[in-house]
């Protein structure tokens, strides 16, 4: 063969053009069979799924075909790039991935949602020792009629979801004494170190929501409440300063502001830049033979309906024998997902953030091999974890990379050995979690070894 043959086919185009052999059905049965395996060796218990969405940037040209990136809302603030979706469910109790989707960037989470259910729970409820009942955790963009409709028509599946505010704003203005702290870890703590102010309060009750009557917590944060009334206070001051400065505009008939109409549209824009609702304050106009004039009040019913609904949230589920303090410590526990998700986008430990392949199928090997990496990054902390070293995968990581080796051959033996510098007592930690140790000549040990 000729040698410029020879190194085309080594070549970086040919490298990439293999994974194009790997179809999107092939893949699939690739990662059930992974799931399945991680299912045999760590026998997570999963009574409670956690499910949540994030979606990665790319700087894939506009003009390039590509179904999977697309525009939409995304969660890095680059709007102006195209997107992929990924969904990610998550084990809550070993936060171990069990199930992952790719999606258009486009698609919302609500439809996507609906589009991996049967794939989803057929997976998690065909694994062995699956729990008959299971719980899924989920986020409001999840909630869709349809979407309930499914689960409650399945008799293993149950939900707990967060609710907007914005539509149950009766609901999140219920008065605070009709509130109670609730029984969580967390709560525990403050109590332990005297900081009863500090406590998340509840209140539990019921409600009608898709078709069915369901158990609905309200549940109060004092440290959020603060960070929003503060905020708050500080938008409302900043609309009555503009609306000071617009009143003596209008006093002073300055070009531009003449017209009532104008005026109020100036108003509502500024409102929306501060993202706040223009009935806050209540404008009047009146016009006289000196011209227009205008005056401004508060509306104290609105304000103080707004700061009745500060650091609520609103938590929905059809386990209604369960726990108030179980539901909530189940909805807490999302911020597992999310943490899975941080971790894929740290350079130092997966790295899929941008995405720099340029077509589908490279695109989808690409996220399964950061959910790979995802998991068994988490396969790492449950080891460190059983051996009873509590340190971060990051801390993991960046002291393994600092861990020297060499192989050397022997004169006479086809097996090399691998050879470390001496480990510290932070690598010597990590390497004993997984039964391996090295020895006085400096060559790894394994756990038979």
């Amino acid at each position: 063969m000729p040698r410029h043959n020879f190194f085309g086919k080594l070549g970086s185009k040919r490298y990439w053009e293999k994974w194009d052999r790997v179809s999107e059905i092939d893949l699939r049965e690739i990662a059930r069979k992974f799931f399945e395996r991680i299912w045999q060796v760590e026998a997570p218990s999963a009574d409670c799924l956690l499910f949540d969405t994030t979606n990665y940037y790319t700087y894939i040209a506009s003009q390039t075909d590509s179904d999977l990136a697309q525009r939409g809302k995304n969660k890095a603030g680059k709007h102006h790039l195209r997107q992929i979706g990924l969904g990610l469910l998550v084990a809550r109790d070993s936060r171990l991935p069990l199930y992952y989707s790719v999606y258009p960037g486009n698609l919302h989470d609500s439809k996507h949602f609906a589009a991996v259910m049967d794939e989803m729970f057929g997976m998690v409820c065909g694994l062995n020792k699956t729990k008959e009942r299971l719980t899924v955790v989920i986020d409001k963009g999840m909630n869709a009629d349809d979407n309930y409709a499914w689960i409650d028509e399945h008799s293993r599946i149950h939900f707990i979801t967060t609710y907007s505010t914005y539509f149950a704003q009766d609901l999140a203005a219920t008065p605070l004494d009709r509130f109670e702290p609730a029984e969580t870890a967390e709560n525990r703590q403050y109590i332990e170190e005297g900081r009863e102010d500090e406590c998340l309060l509840a209140y539990r009750t019921k409600g009608e929501y898709w078709g069915k009557e369901r158990t609905v917590i309200v549940t109060h944060t004092p440290a959020s409440a603060r960070k929003q009334a503060y905020t708050f206070a500080e938008k409302l001051e900043a609309m009555r300063q503009e609306l000071l400065d617009m009143r003596a505009k209008v006093r002073d008939k300055a070009p531009h502001w003449r017209n009532e109409e104008a005026v109020r549209e100036r108003y509502i824009r500024f409102c929306e830049q501060l993202h706040m609702v223009p009935q806050l304050y209540e404008l009047e106009f009146t016009q006289s033979p000196d011209g227009l004039a205008m005056s401004f009040r508060k509306n104290v019913y609105l304000v103080s309906r707004k700061q009745a609904m500060f650091g609520k949230n609103i938590i929905i589920t059809d386990n209604t024998d369960w726990l108030t303090s179980d539901i909530i410590e189940a909805n807490l526990a999302r911020w597992q997902v999310e943490d899975r998700f941080r971790l894929s986008k740290d350079d130092d430990l997966v790295g899929t953030s941008p995405i720099r392949h340029w077509t589908d199928s490279k695109i989808r090997c690409h996220l399964f091999t950061c959910v790979v990496a995802m998991t068994y990054l988490r396969r790492i902390e449950l080891k460190m974890a059983a051996a009873g070293r509590t340190r971060s995968i990051e801390e993991v990581m960046d002291d393994m990379r600092h861990l020297h080796h060499v192989l050397s051959a022997r004169k006479g033996s086809r097996t090399p050995e691998r050879r470390l510098e001496t480990p510290s007592k932070t690598q010597s930690e990590v390497l004993s979690a997984f039964g391996y140790h090295v020895d006085k000549s400096g060559v790894l040990q394994g756990p038979a070894g």
